[in-house]
């Protein structure tokens, strides 16, 4: 039997820490990995589903299952995990900044608490854990730093706004990262996912009509978490910096970058749509 990500060959430590690890596309990473005999680290502040997710993945293969419950804007606790896993299992390979959490509003009406809450998760989590995980992932032969951004990044899409501009900032530390490292054996990749089914909405701070057009969308995408990390993981295994996907996003993002004036109001009329459906629907 095949291993179950390219990724596997290339990296060959095996050791992967990855936030948000309890659940979502946190754990479909962690199931990929643990099929291929990885030693993994789990961060999520959910000590339940951490558990869980640990004895699951004792199941399915994983060489050790280490789990840490912490918040990724705790620099103390955040990087204090990052380094007693990396110090317990002799290295680390592949670091994946997953954890996130979802924000809508119109600039002028979403709260500066939900500016801050969405910028220090979304985007301090991640530098935290790049910071912290970079020593380790530089004294492996071959490593990889793997950001999860969103179409959002590009997209910008209306009443969104807190929430696109966290995900465009870990597009930007991304993209630096990956020239400050050029001369290294560290591998920076940052993922722009479109919308497929996670609990990315559980804890959203949204008005009621936002969350319940995300949740359609979310329920009536056809791609998974599943394929999603390991679509992500073969980025990585190929050394791409940016992976959009799915694929129709593909498009999106090529049109943004060659014609964005076009692309913008090609939003801009979707969203007229999206409005006059929505006043001519029945009450």
């Amino acid at each position: 039997m095949g291993a179950a990500t390219p990724l596997t060959a290339v990296l060959g430590g095996k050791r992967a820490f990855i936030t948000g690890g309890g659940s979502g596309l946190g754990l479909a990473f962690s199931e990929l990995l643990a099929r291929d005999g990885w030693t993994l680290g789990l961060l999520d502040r959910d000590a339940a589903r951490l558990a869980a997710a640990a004895t699951q993945l004792q199941a399915q293969g994983a060489r050790e299952v280490l789990a840490y419950v912490a918040d990724v804007t705790d620099e103390t606790a955040f990087g204090a995990a990052i380094a007693g896993f990396a110090e317990r299992v002799g290295g680390l390979e592949l670091m994946i900044n997953n954890a996130g959490v979802a924000v809508a509003g119109d600039v002028e009406t979403t709260p500066a608490a939900d500016w801050r809450w969405a910028l220090e998760i979304n985007v301090l989590g991640v530098a935290i854990g790049c910071r912290a995980a970079l020593p380790y992932l530089k004294a492996a032969p071959a490593a990889c730093l793997l950001n999860i951004a969103s179409a959002a990044a590009f997209a910008s899409a209306p009443s969104m706004s807190a929430y696109n501009a966290s995900k465009a900032a870990v597009v930007a530390l991304s993209e630096t990262l990956f020239q400050e490292l050029e001369a290294t054996n560290v591998h920076v990749a940052v993922a722009m996912p479109g919308f497929f089914p996670t609990r990315l909405l559980e804890e959203a701070r949204a008005p009621a009509a936002a969350l319940g057009s995300a949740r359609k969308l979310m329920n009536s995408s056809s791609y998974s978490a599943a394929r999603a990390a390991a679509d992500m993981l073969a980025a990585c295994a190929a050394r791409r910096l940016y992976i959009v996907l799915p694929s129709n996003y593909v498009n999106l993002w090529r049109f943004k970058r060659f014609l964005p004036m076009q692309f913008m109001r090609f939003v801009l009329r979707t969203r007229r749509r999206a409005l006059a459906r929505r006043r001519s629907a029945p009450p």
